[in-house]
Formats: C-alpha cells, sequence, structure tokens
C-alpha cells in the first residue's frame, strides 16, 4: 500500500518550472533517498509533498489522504525536519521538546515517558538543561528530529539531515533512520551524499526539477553498461584536451582523477593511450573501472 503518492505533479515561481511531472508511489516502510544537485528541486519537492506549498498542478495522497482535501489529517501522520536548523536557540533542550510536545497535542500523561526516550533514543539526556543554540551541530540535528516524533508519525520527511554536521553525527543520525525504519516508520530523505543514498531502499535521482530515475541503489549500477576508464595526470587542462578524443561519451572530474566513459564494449583504455600518445600528453595512470554509484547518476544527467 502506498505511504506516499504523486500524479503528475508540477510546481512553477515566477515562470521557472521548480518541479515537473513528478511521479512518485512511495510504499509503507519504505526508506527512500532524493538525491542530487544544488537546486535540482530537492527540498521543493519535500515542501509539497508535507504541505508546505500548493502544487501548480498535480496531486499529492499521504496514505491514501488527498493533500488538497484534508491537509489537517495529513499533518497528523508526518513528521518533518528542514535543512535549516528551525528550534529555538534560547531554549532548552527539554524546554524544546515540551514546546513540540505541545504543538502535537501529545498527552500530559504521555509526555514524560515520551521525553525519556527520545532523549534516551537520541542520546541527549545530559544535555536536558543546556540551550539549543550551544549544542553541537549533531546534537541539533538530533533535536531537531527528536522534537518531530513526539506525536510519533508514520512518515518521516527530512531535507539534508546531515548537511554540515561531522562524520561521527553523520553515523549516529543515520543509525537514528535505520532503527526508525526497522520499526516500520516510513522514510523519505534528501541528501547530496552518494554513500548515503546506496544505504536507501530506492533512490530517486533529481535533476532540474525532474526525477531520472527511480530504483534500487544496485540495480542502477547494474543497468549502467558504459565502461568506465580512470585518467590521471600532472598536465593541466587535460580535460579541455581530452574532450576532442574520438569515442568519448562524457568526461568529468572525480576524486582527484579523471572519469572517462565509451560506450560499451569499446576499449576505452586503448582509445585513450593512442590519444595521448597523437597529442604527446603524458598521463600517470589510465585504467579501466568498476563504475561507481556517482558514474551512473553523472551519466543520467549528461543524457539531459
Amino acid at each position: 500500500m502506498s505511504a506516499v503518492k504523486t500524479e503528475d505533479l508540477f510546481k512553477t515561481f515566477d515562470q521557472i518550472q521548480a518541479i515537473q511531472e513528478i511521479n512518485l508511489d512511495i510504499r509503507r516502510g519504505e526508506l527512500i533517498g532524493l538525491i542530487g544537485p544544488d537546486g535540482a528541486g530537492k527540498t521543493t519537492l519535500l515542501r509539497l509533498l508535507v504541505g508546505l506549498l500548493k502544487p501548480t498542478s498535480g496531486k499529492v495522497w499521504i496514505e491514501n489522504i488527498d493533500m488538497s482535501q484534508n491537509q489537517r489529517k495529513i499533518k497528523e501522520l508526518i513528521g518533518y525536519m528542514p535543512q535549516h536548523f528551525s528550534l529555538y536557540g534560547d531554549l532548552t533542550v527539554s524546554e524544546n521538546m515540551k514546546f513540540f510536545a505541545s504543538l502535537y497535542r501529545v498527552p500530559r500523561d504521555q509526555y514524560e515517558e515520551r521525553k525519556k526516550e527520545l532523549l534516551h533514543f537520541s542520546a541527549l539526556s545530559p544535555f536536558q538543561d543546556r540551550l539549543a543554540r550551544n549544542l553541537s551541530g549533531g546534537m541539533q540535528k538530533k533535536l531537531a528530529l527528536s522534537c518531530n516524533l513526539f506525536h510519533t508519525p508514520k512518515i518521516l520527511f527530512l531535507d539534508e539531515p546531515t548537511t554540515g554536521v561531522d562524520p561521527v553525527s553523520r553515523k549516529e543520525l543515520w543509525d537514528f533512520l535505520f532503527t526508525l525504519n526497522k520499526q516500520g516508520m516510513t522514510i523519505v530523505v534528501s541528501t547530496p551524499y552518494m554513500d548515503e543514498a546506496q544505504k536507501c531502499h530506492r533512490v530517486a535521482l533529481i535533476y532540474n526539477g525532474q526525477i531520472l530515475a527511480l530504483a534500487k541503489p544496485d540495480d542502477l549500477i547494474k543497468n549502467f553498461t558504459n565502461t568506465v576508464i580512470e585518467f590521471t595526470s600532472d598536465q593541466k587542462n587535460m580535460r579541455t584536451i581530452l574532450k576532442a578524443m574520438p569515442s568519448l561519451q562524457n568526461i568529468y572530474p572525480y576524486a582527484g582523477a579523471l572519469h572517462l566513459t565509451f560506450f560499451p564494449g569499446a576499449d576505452g583504455v586503448e582509445i585513450t593511450r593512442v590519444f595521448c600518445q597523437t597529442q604527446n600528453m603524458g598521463a600517470i595512470s589510465i585504467k579501466r573501472i568498476d563504475p561507481s554509484f556517482e558514474d551512473t547518476f553523472l551519466d543520467l544527467i549528461s543524457k539531459q
């Protein structure tokens, strides 16, 4: 059964198409990743899914409830954590939790027990009296997430929850999400990090307001059949020069090297080696590699 569904979703800002023809069907209990570069439309899409923006056209259903017909009921079913810190910095951890519990109308007889659970869950128990603005970035994210869990939502939407936090906090936040998901919560999370996206059940690749693909991360990689060559050199402007190489499909920087893609079956190593010889260019390394998740995403973008 669908937890989240959209039909022909469009959103326009001043004649700019921010979201174009989005058709999603997210099943209950799924952990879905939305990935794409800055400006791709991830935040706009999330705001449409939680009702903070009205679509220019199209429909959104949450748990089979039409967003346009019963937004109040939907708010009881979802939690939403925006990208930027949205709590009150001059309130303590405990005071922020009490405030959000009141917003979600958590009964008083349930509040203390739920607060205790969330403090333990987020490892914030020792910091109940600390002002929110004095927490580390990772702790602020965990507090924001905890505040959105007081009413035990069925579906949780998170906009880049790990942006700007240290690696340890990133791992802790994802452990947090995995635990919630194992308990049956549907989670939709946007992220610019490819390694995080690969942890999701399915991934939606978003670019220019469109979903280029929606599939399991491993399936996306398996469907990428082009030959990938890793090229390294100490010469400058290699990318510009290599663009003239015959049979080259795409080229882009990757972790201090260049990745070159060729159509399936092409001997990319030999083509690159011969081209370098004819151009009197030196290469430190030319080798064929297995495609990464990033290669898949960049290939889909290049086809646009």
